[in-house]
């Protein structure tokens, strides 16, 4: 190894063997990856073939369904969001009341 850093930083070639074995190393890790990139190309077309009738035929149950389970999501999302922003308030509140002086509340304060 040291025999090759020093070839190279002499400004020779590295040896020929080892250029071949790069390039016998890259095509055959780039023709697999490209074999098996093909594969699951043909995998997911003949997977959407099967399934394309199956969904145009649910479709009127399906796209319901997807909508309400949505909005129940984003509801309780929602809801959980405003319970966390409130109880946040009502802390602040507490401790404001309580004199333990909360972050902003000198603001208040010094206006108040």
């Amino acid at each position: 190894m040291a025999e090759q850093q020093q070839s190279l930083q002499a400004g020779q070639l590295p040896p020929r063997s080892h250029q071949v074995v790069k390039a016998a190393t890259a095509a055959t890790a780039g023709g697999s990856l490209l074999l098996l990139s093909g594969l699951i190309l043909v995998g997911t077309v003949i997977a959407l073939t099967v399934a394309t009738p199956l969904l145009v035929i649910l479709s009127p149950i399906l796209v319901p369904a997807v909508i309400a389970v949505g909005l129940i999501i984003t509801g309780f999302l929602a809801s959980g969001g405003f319970g966390v922003a409130a109880i946040s308030i009502l802390s602040w509140i507490y401790r404001y009341v309580t004199g333990k002086q909360p972050p902003g509340a000198e603001v208040w304060t010094k206006h108040g």
